[in-house]
Order: C-alpha cells, then structure tokens, then sequence
C-alpha cells in the first residue's frame, strides 16, 4: 500500500510541499482534497498538530488531514479536536495484464495528450475543473489522457500517469447520457493498454468508498481493495 499511497502523490501532484513538525503540509490550489491535505511524516505528527493547522492557514486553506494505516494517534488527536471524518477512501490494484489482456473496442478510444478541448469540457461537466486540470499538467512522468467515443460522439474521458512500474488512474468521467454504454470499462481497459505498453506492470487508482458503482466496475475488471484511507477536515 505504501508505494500506492506514493505513486497517488506523484502521478496527482500537489502545488508545492513543506514540512511542519511531524507533517508533510500539501498546496492545493483548489486541485481537491488529495492535493491539499497533510499526511503523517515523522513520529512526533501527534504533537505538531497545531504546526500543520499554522501551515494550512498560512496557504489560505481549512485543515484537512489524510490518515492512512497506523496513523491512530494522530486519527484520535484530530477527532478531539473536532475535525471530522470525510470521504472514506479505498485503493484499488491488480497486474496490469489483467485489465489490458482484453483491448479496448476498436477506434473507441485515443490517447491524446495535451488534451483536447472537449476532453477539457467533458471533465468539467464531471466536477474535474481547470484546478484539477492543472493537477494532470504538472505531474512530470509519463502521462497521458484518454478520450472514449460511443456513437461517434465525444462521451467519455480519463488521466493515466506511469510511476516506475506503477500506473494510476484519476479523473475518469463519462458523459450521463452514455452511461451504461460499457464505455467506462473501455476507457479503462484502453488505459491499462497505454500503461502496459509504456512498461507498467501494475494497475492502481483510489475511489471514495461510497462510490458502489465505480467500485463494482473495479471489481468486475479484476482489481482488488489493497488499503483505506480517509480526510479529517475542519
């Protein structure tokens, strides 16, 4: 799970990263909960709290602290405090043999990067803004971003970034009115393809746990929940 966690970082990369006390303090820029939470980074995280809160408002941010396993004192600290929990999160991973041994329809999807316009609209329309955008534009390993098509429209879209031997996949978004076309599972297996072609071995993402479509979609292609996290926000 650790290098999941990593590979989470590196492949959705924050503004910037500072220290303070036991934390590793992210700026967000309004590129969403994964990229503006502070995470456990030394032992003494249970009593620098109030160095990690002093960070965030410095940036301009709310607190909001992502915990992961073992972070139980700290977990416990922050509850104290008041700061709630939000947005239970699990990962998800298989071999990346099993997503790609079955390719995507043919001329359903296409690895575009930069990506087009319409890409950039269809995630908007999924909540996936120019702040979350800029999230994909920054990330410096090998990327791409896919673009999925069901009858001859524009329908669907998502990011896919290769950390060492590690691809994780972001911002998967297929327009309403094709949903329940297959096109999300098409979509993923076009990225794990491009991933298995650019030397991945392994397939990785995180979803909210109340997610229960997206998760059965996961579950169906053959990956497996390999961890949890979740936010404490004030």
């Amino acid at each position: 799970m650790t290098d999941l966690l990593a590979a989470l970082d590196s492949t959705w990369p924050a503004a910037s990263l500072r220290r303070a006390g036991g934390w590793l303090v992210r700026e967000g820029k309004g590129g969403g909960k994964r990229v503006s939470a502070a995470t456990v980074a030394a032992d003494d995280a249970a009593t620098t709290i109030d160095a990690a809160l002093e960070a965030q408002a410095s940036l301009g941010q709310p607190p909001l602290f992502s915990l992961r396993d073992g972070d139980i004192a700290e977990d416990a600290d922050l509850a104290r405090r008041g700061l709630r929990i939000v947005d239970p999160t699990v990962l998800y991973e298989a071999p990346i043999g099993v997503l790609s041994a079955e390719p995507p329809r043919h001329m359903t999807s296409f690895p575009i990067w930069p990506p087009l316009a319409i890409m950039a609209d269809l995630w908007a329309e999924g909540g996936v803004g120019a702040a979350r955008q800029a999230v994909m534009a920054r990330c410096a390993l090998p990327k791409t971003a896919i673009l999925g098509r069901v009858e001859d429209r524009a329908a669907g879209v998502v990011y896919v970034a290769i950390d060492g031997d590690l691809a994780m996949v972001h911002a998967l978004h297929v327009a309403p009115d094709f949903r329940r076309k297959a096109l999300a599972a098409n979509l993923m297996r076009a990225a794990a393809a491009w991933a298995s072609a650019a030397g991945a071995t392994r397939f990785g993402l995180a979803v909210t746990e109340s997610n229960t479509a997206a998760r059965a979609l996961y579950e169906r292609l053959g990956m497996a929940p390999v961890g949890r996290y979740h936010y404490r926000a004030g």
